[in-house]
């Protein structure tokens, strides 16, 4: 238990005079509760109680490190409607959602419970001795995996629970034997400190070392830039914007000692459609999408935010459907005003380039911080022409590209950025021309969907999500789904050790 005036179990609380308070979008006021901001001394003693329980906690058994992940996992269903309230009160999100979420996030500490609860994720490999090969000796060789040391989290603003204090990268970074440092996202601030103390429960109730997780507050970027330049961090993760994640890669790379920036950023997430699929099923696709667009507001980074058709007979028509079916979806509140703000600034900036087209547009008055949802048409030579119209609108917004013909399409593919997603909607009769556009796709994606919605990531160890920059700054790698612990270990090998002082995950 930590002690002294600014701290509750292993909760920062800072002790400056600068506060934030969050926001109830849906009444558009401030709700009640200030929270302070940390201080540089907090800050630095958050990170050197991590490290010190590095020493500890990186080599507590898998069993031990899965007992701590099931622990928080019961700890936040504990917490029950008190976590939804609040939740709730701070993301407009309806109850449903939180209930969703709180489940997903559960479900996610306990698949990494059961993943740590043997050596088999460390792919430990062994090569025995050969002293008698010629014309040289082979030594004894042993591989295993082992964690890089303190890992700041900086939680999302659109999960406040999945991607967020106990979110993936907090489970994963904790079970590969990380400790964590989260930094709370300001408009969730009263979420994270609820789920930060289910966490210190968990540690207290476990055993686990005084300074295995931190939950620190912060408004601005001052907080987010110490902690990665702290030296004794040793990795990042990040969800969020290209901006801010960029702005964190640079100051990690300008260190003494670089270290690890794994971002999820932006992402547009092109879905191909085919002139047979809207010749064969232009209703049923329009509405599929204009629910995969508007679902949760649009607010998911794998939110379909360009749809590619080439020119034929029904393409007309099916945007013209899509985008009244989208707008025909009520308004949903967005996460915030500045999240409203900025889908209303990137959408009108989209829509205002040369040989764009708003095709549907909620229009009217609606309460303040709710989303206009907008479909937006451009022709494949526009769009070629003007970088500006790849740009993410984060909300219910989607830009359908018309391309002239098949190589074009392939064109405006090999020009867009890295993206999580990239999406096939076609018939049995494409097949046979599909295989130019997959190639394309696996350039710039790390994920292709057929015939569905790039919306929902399935934790499991198949799923990638993560791509070429600027999806991420690591494309080798995936935020969600067991193969996340891969980030926060590092390889190394043993030559010619005695069995007593070998790892234990080596020893057998």
């Amino acid at each position: 238990m930590i002690t002294g005036k600014n701290y509750i179990g292993n909760t920062l609380k800072a002790s400056g005079n600068i506060t934030h308070k969050t926001i109830d979008p849906k009444l558009n006021i401030e709700n009640p509760t200030a929270f302070h901001e940390a201080t540089a001394e907090e800050i630095d003693e958050a990170v050197q109680l991590a490290w010190s329980a590095f020493k500890v906690f990186r080599k507590t058994s898998g069993e031990k490190r899965a007992a701590f992940l099931n622990a928080i996992a019961d700890e936040i269903l504990a917490l029950d409607q008190e976590l939804i309230d609040e939740y709730t009160t701070e993301s407009g999100l309806p109850e449903g959602r939180a209930i969703g979420e709180r489940g997903r996030t559960v479900f996610q500490l306990r698949s990494f419970a059961d993943l740590v609860a043997n050596d088999d994720w460390r792919e430990n490999t062994f090569d025995e001795a050969m002293p008698d090969r010629t014309p040289l000796p082979k030594d004894d060789l042993r591989r295993t995996l082992i964690p890089l040391g303190p890992v700041v989290v900086f939680a999302a603003s659109n999960f406040p629970l999945a991607f967020s204090t106990a979110g993936g990268d907090t489970a994963s970074a904790l079970a590969a034997g990380c400790p964590v440092i989260v930094k709370a996202h300001a408009m969730h601030s009263g979420t994270a400190e609820l789920v930060a103390s289910a966490i210190i429960k968990a540690a207290e109730k476990t055993g686990m070392p005084n300074g295995v997780f931190s939950n620190i507050t912060g408004s601005g970027r001052t907080v987010g830039t110490a902690l990665v330049k702290h030296p004794k961090v040793k990795a990042v993760g990040f969800t969020g914007s290209i901006t801010g994640g960029r702005a964190l890669f640079d100051v990690a790379a300008k260190r003494e000692e670089p270290i690890p920036v794994f971002a999820e950023m932006g992402s547009i997430n092109p879905v191909v459609i085919t002139s047979k699929a809207i010749e064969n099923r232009s209703e049923a696709i329009a509405t599929t999408y204009a629910g995969s667009i508007t679902l949760g507001a649009g607010q998911f980074c794998t939110k379909p935010g360009l749809i590619l058709t080439v020119e034929g007979d029904n393409t007309q028509q099916f945007i013209k459907d899509l985008a009244e079916k989208t707008i025909a979806i009520n308004p949903q509140c967005m996460l915030h005003p500045n999240i409203k703000r900025g889908f209303v600034e990137n959408g009108n900036s989209v829509s205002s380039q040369a040989g764009a087209e708003v095709v549907g547009k909620i229009e009217g008055t609606i309460e303040a911080n709710y989303a206009e949802s907008q479909i937006t048409s451009v022709s494949g030579e526009d769009f070629l022409a003007n970088p500006k119209l790849h740009q993410e609108v984060f909300g219910p917004f989607s830009l359908v590209v018309r391309a002239k013909d098949e190589d074009e399409l392939i064109q405006i593919i090999n020009g867009l950025e890295g993206q999580l997603t990239g999406t096939i909607i076609a018939e049995k009769e494409d097949y046979a021309n599909l295989h130019e556009v997959i190639d394309a796709l696996e350039n710039r994606v790390g994920r292709i969907i057929f015939n569905g919605v790039p919306t929902g990531v399935e934790v499991c160890p198949s799923m990638q999500h993560g791509g070429p920059y600027p999806a991420s700054t690591d494309s080798r790698f995936t935020a969600v789904g067991t193969n996340s612990i891969k980030r926060w270990v590092r390889p190394v090998s043993y030559q010619s050790f005695p069995k007593e002082l070998l790892p234990e995950a080596l020893k057998r």
